[in-house]
């Protein structure tokens, strides 16, 4: 790991995305407006871009933490909304099944 990727790296357009933000990111902008995501959808979609012929077909198991602490990040940032029983959570303090939706527009 090198000096920008211990200090919280960013680039010239703003902060450096994690991989699976980025996958999640992805994901939600691949849906339609309004409809959500769960986190198993977005660990198999990145379970899938890291596979190797090798690896068990349980593999996405291995991200849903990943998957749930980025969605943690990006609800805290603003980007997406995380929801339980179709109703918008807090981000620091929710628990059991959740789901996840880009940041519904103020004006919309």
């Amino acid at each position: 790991m090198n000096e920008e990727q211990k200090s919280g790296a960013t680039s010239p357009s703003g902060p450096v995305d994690d991989p699976v933000a980025t996958a999640i990111m992805a994901l939600l902008a691949e849906s339609d407006a309004g409809k959500v995501i769960t986190p198993e959808s977005a660990a198999r979609a990145y379970a899938e871009i890291r596979r190797w012929k090798i690896d068990p077909p349980d593999l996405w198991r291995r991200y849903l933490n990943a998957v749930r602490q980025q969605s943690i990040h990006l609800a805290r940032a603003g980007r997406i909304e995380i929801l339980r029983k179709g109703k918008p959570a807090d981000p620091n303090n929710f628990r059991g099944v959740f789901r996840l939706r880009l940041k519904a527009d103020a004006d919309g």
